[in-house]
């Protein structure tokens, strides 16, 4: 019976602390929407989040690995919400072109999204994980079926998702801009050995497939991503004023 209660109390401790790394996320998010993340500061996170100062270092060692876990809840976020588009792809190729042009359309849906996630992909090597996971299987695929001479599919991930930050950094200081969408993805198929004119035709069956897509989506009020760097659930902000009384 002991056995079993201190399992029990080792879940539920595991389980608050993951709520509790949850709340400072959304704080963060909701505090980098309004400006830079570097002017955020701890005392300003915690306060948001509604817990002790003490308890923020014991999730992260500093802002800069808050920012990264921030960047990596967006990024997942997104190749979630694309994944059931994807998986109706058959052409590894454009699975590829598919998720690199959504990332794109991302940054240039929010620019504030766009410098966050590029700068912490560069600077914390797990961020985007899952979804460089994705990008490197189809890529994989991609050239299982069509083998590029001199090009090892981790060559092939590094190129393919260097190029989307890049473009992604790009976009965020307003040096690139929905003119250069398509482009940009015919850059990452070359870059990966595809010609130009196999990489003009995937270009064409994306923007087909974007269309149909953007019809069949249901229609939302919201605006860019920033509708999800909003203000934490009220019951945090509730948490805090009581604190503070």
């Amino acid at each position: 019976m002991a056995k079993i209660n201190l399992e029990r109390r080792a879940e539920i401790g595991r389980e608050k602390r993951a709520r509790t790394k949850a709340q400072l996320i959304a704080a963060a998010k909701a505090l980098f929407s309004r400006g830079a993340w570097e002017a955020v500061t701890v005392d300003e996170v915690v306060n948001k989040a509604g817990v002790a100062k003490g308890t923020f270092y014991s999730h992260f060692n500093d802002l800069g690995e808050l920012a990264a876990a921030v960047a990596d809840d967006l990024i997942q976020s997104l190749d979630d919400l694309i994944q059931r588009q994807r998986l109706t792809i058959p052409d590894p190729l454009l699975r590829v072109a598919f998720g690199c042009d959504s990332f794109i359309g991302k940054a240039l849906e929010d620019r504030s999204w766009a410098l966050l996630v590029a700068r912490m992909a560069r600077s914390y090597p797990a961020v985007g994980r899952g979804a460089r996971s994705r990008l490197s299987e189809d890529l994989r695929e991609a050239l299982k079926q069509s083998p590029q001479a001199g090009l090892s599919p981790e060559l092939g991930l590094e190129v393919a998702f260097g190029i989307v930050l890049q473009v992604t950094s790009a976009i965020g200081d307003d040096r690139l801009d929905e003119r250069d969408r398509a482009g940009a993805v015919r850059s990452i198929l070359a870059a990966i050995g595809i010609s130009g004119r196999d990489a003009k035709s995937i270009g064409s069956r994306l923007a087909g497939f974007r269309r149909a897509a953007a019809r069949s989506a249901p229609k939302e009020d919201k605006g860019p991503l920033e509708a999800e760097l909003r203000d934490p659930p009220v019951p945090l902000e509730r948490a805090n004023a009581a604190r503070a009384q």
